[in-house]
């Protein structure tokens, strides 16, 4: 098993639960900063960015894995997703090559199996195939819709719910897992040749994935509300992502690259490349789990 962690993306969602979720299981970890940080116990921070080498030579330096899970899962046009996702990707394989790593894990998304719908798509696409080309023992691993305590896009659908409605995309099915599923996952792969050169996607094991319209019902009842449920169709959404671009500017929200992503009508796994129940099953029954991200997001006063 791995014992120094190296890991890009640990100030946002799913790195954060993973940085704490490695804390508590004793690994020694490394994490990428932009911004100081409070000192925490088996924890280092290393101040750097993806487009600065030198950060990126002192993050890996005797670690014996990388897990790479930055990335821009929203941008204002191509050349931000090419930064984020392609270059940040790239720069890190680099990185993990000459520092002699013997282990890649790196966080894709069900996106990249249409990299024709979306530039975001496109772009973990490329990353990907950076990464497969890289001649590193990796694997990497293709989220669902990842939720739970932290998570500021799921946050926007309880609040919603809470005022007694949702609006969702055009009916369609999605998979879901909860992060610190995501991120047990993520720390099992860390042992040399667990699984090599494979892509995975994971989900709640849930029979069937869910529907749009399910997962809102669920919302709701995570708040302890009935909502209604309304479907949004496409040219609406391009509507609102115009209105979101017109106030907004750059920090918009919802762009028509996003409109895209959600319209796409099927976003499960394919349950013939979860992982091996060997390795890992997901713990967090999804039910449950809202409720748990709700009471987080009161407790936070944010709902």
């Amino acid at each position: 098993m791995a014992k120094t962690l190296a890991i890009t993306g640990a100030t946002g969602f799913v790195g954060s639960t993973l940085r704490r979720l490695a804390v508590a299981q004793g690994f020694d970890v490394r994490a990428l900063t932009r911004r100081p940080q409070p000192d925490t116990p088996g924890l280092t921070w290393v101040a750097g960015a993806l487009d600065n080498p030198e950060s990126l030579s002192a993050l890996v330096a005797g670690a014996d894995a990388v897990l790479h899970v930055a990335g821009v899962v929203n941008a204002p046009d191509r050349a931000g997703f090419v930064r984020g996702n392609v270059a940040g990707t790239q720069a890190m394989v680099n990185a993990a090559k000459a520092a002699g790593i013997p282990r890649f894990i790196h966080v894709s998304s069900l996106a990249a199996r249409a990299p024709d719908l979306s530039i975001y798509g496109w772009s973990k696409a490329e990353a990907e195939t950076r990464v497969a080309e890289s001649g590193l023992d990796w694997v990497m691993v293709r989220p669902p819709w990842v939720y739970g305590p932290g998570d500021m896009d799921t946050l926007e659908m309880f609040r919603m719910a809470k005022s007694g409605f949702v609006l969702i995309p055009p009916e369609g099915a999605v998979s879901l897992i909860h992060a610190a599923d995501l991120s047990r996952l993520l720390l099992a792969l860390t042992a040399p040749g667990t699984v090599k050169g494979a892509i995975l996607e994971v989900d709640d094991n849930a029979p069937g994935g869910w529907t749009n319209r399910r997962v809102a019902k669920a919302i709701a009842q995570a708040v302890g509300r009935r909502a209604l449920v309304l479907s949004t169709p496409r040219p609406v959404l391009r509507l609102g992502a115009k209105l979101d671009r017109l106030f907004r500017g750059d920090s918009a929200k919802l762009t028509a690259d996003r409109v895209s992503y959600f319209c796409h009508p099927d976003w499960r796994i394919d349950p013939a490349k979860r992982p091996d129940p060997a390795i890992w099953t997901p713990e967090v029954e999804t039910l449950a789990g809202l409720r748990a991200t709700a009471q987080s997001y009161r407790a936070a006063g944010l709902l």
